[in-house]
């Protein structure tokens, strides 16, 4: 295998940021989708998605000729070595994984392999899902009668959006579930330029890699959830979950990440992974009682911004003109699935509200999911003038330093409802302005 050509099908976050990085290191990549409009765009090197620095990689690997797009798997079957599935797994009604997509792409392949292929899913699948994988190329192999040898791998990701390329090109692990030496050595051979820096390839069976990628997402969801249970719980007694957090974490056998307090996570990964692994231990007949309820306290903690506002005024938000700075569910990305934000927006229209939005990067999303439901402005200030109270969700830079004099006077009432915490209660205090946060 002296030249590896790879495709990966799908160009959502993790296809698009992983067919980029793969070219970056030398690689000849091509992108499959089956929406024109999307690859039409993105061979003039124009991402549908925001990442930083994921459009300059895209047209500098588009002019180095390492980086193609395509909206027929087909057609390139017989150019590709490898091929990556990144397609959407979306919850079903019941909260299990979507596999519809994924098992679409493979029936594609069973069709038209007509060569050794390494069939890797990027996707995020539930235990079992490489079976059915193997099961569905075998089928359409066997229904043309062809015998042509073929392998499945686990390659689960682990991309933060907004900082997704440098995860990428510098992992903290990289984890391949294989079931054969070849594969194993073909994605040694993928992922080598990867990790000089130390960090390790680990390999495992097939079925552990599966379960590693819902069980790291259950895991951060758990954090998140349970220090924002105990927020709520050190705004009853008098402590201040700051300091909590400082506490705790310096322990080294629990560290500091993901141990912020706020509004409630969102996005398209923890919501959907919590989701499908209670439902994969539903399906076995167990019970995964501490995820069931960190989806529920995630849920109660979206609303936590409005039943504070809701109290300020006596529980009559009729007619009140709210400014609701962020929507993106992180900053960093214009993602705004499962966003806290829609969830606190819904509610404030629900109490007869008027909402006044900005977000540095998410307005066009949110006008394509929200229409004209609320308003939407130019900056943070145009936001706040002559607002009853100023929301806090999402902790874009740009939101942290303020000027502190000009907001007061831009509210008609100067009152703040933080629900990332970003701000000091002090310098409230001494601008004139009344303010609340989560766990304090």
């Amino acid at each position: 295998m002296n030249r590896m050509k790879i495709a990966i099908v799908g160009t959502g976050y993790v296809g698009l940021v992983s067919a980029a990085c793969l070219a970056e290191a030398g690689f000849d990549l091509v992108c499959v989708d089956i929406d024109t409009n999307k690859i039409e765009s993105l061979k003039r090197g124009i991402s549908p998605i925001y990442e930083p620095g994921l459009e300059d990689m895209l047209q500098h690997n588009i002019q180095k000729g390492r980086l193609t797009f395509t909206t027929s798997l087909a057609s390139v079957m017989n150019e590709v070595d490898v091929i990556f599935t990144a397609v959407g797994t979306p919850s079903d009604k019941d909260g299990s994984a979507d596999l519809q997509y994924v098992l679409n792409v493979v029936r594609t392949i069973g069709r038209n392999l007509t060569k050794y292929c390494l069939v890797v899913t990027k996707s995020t699948v539930p235990v079992g899902t490489a079976r059915l994988i193997r099961e569905a190329i075998q089928a359409e192999l066997d229904a043309r009668g062809a015998h042509v040898a073929f392998d499945v791998a686990s390659n689960p990701e682990f991309l933060k959006e907004g900082t997704a390329i440098n995860d990428f090109m510098k992992p903290d692990r990289i984890v391949c579930g294989v079931d054969s030496e070849k594969a194993e050595e073909i994605l040694q051979k993928i992922y080598n330029p990867f990790v000089l820096n130390g960090h390790p390839v680990i390999f495992t069976d097939i079925a552990s890699a599966e379960m590693i990628k819902y069980t790291a997402n259950a895991m951060l969801a758990t954090r998140i959830s349970f220090m924002n249970d105990i927020a709520n719980l050190c705004e009853m007694v008098g402590a201040d979950i700051n300091m909590v957090r400082r506490g705790i974490g310096s322990d080294s056998r629990i560290g500091s990440k993901f141990l912020y307090a706020g509004a409630g996570y969102g996005g398209s990964c923890f919501p959907k992974d919590v989701k499908a692994l209670i439902r994969t231990a539903d399906n076995y007949g167990y019970s995964l009682e501490v995820l069931k309820s960190v989806e529920r306290v995630n849920e109660r903690q979206k609303t936590v911004l409005f039943n504070k506002l809701s109290s300020y005024f006596g529980h009559d938000l009729s007619g009140k003109r709210i400014a609701l700075l962020g929507l993106a569910f992180k900053p960093n990305t214009d993602d705004m699935r499962e966003a806290p934000s829609l969830a606190l927006i819904d509610k404030l229209l629900e109490a007869g509200c008027t909402v006044y939005t900005y977000d540095p990067v998410a307005m066009d999303e949110a006008r394509r999911r929200m229409g004209h439901a609320v308003n939407y402005c130019r900056d943070v200030y145009e936001t706040l003038q002559d607002a009853d109270a100023m929301l806090l969700v999402t902790e874009w830079s740009e939101f942290r330093v303020l000027d502190w004099n000009c907001v007061r006077q831009l509210m008609k009432h100067p009152v703040i409802f933080d629900g990332r915490n970003i701000y000091d209660d002090s310098e409230m205090k001494n601008a004139g302005i009344h303010y609340f946060c989560i766990g304090k």
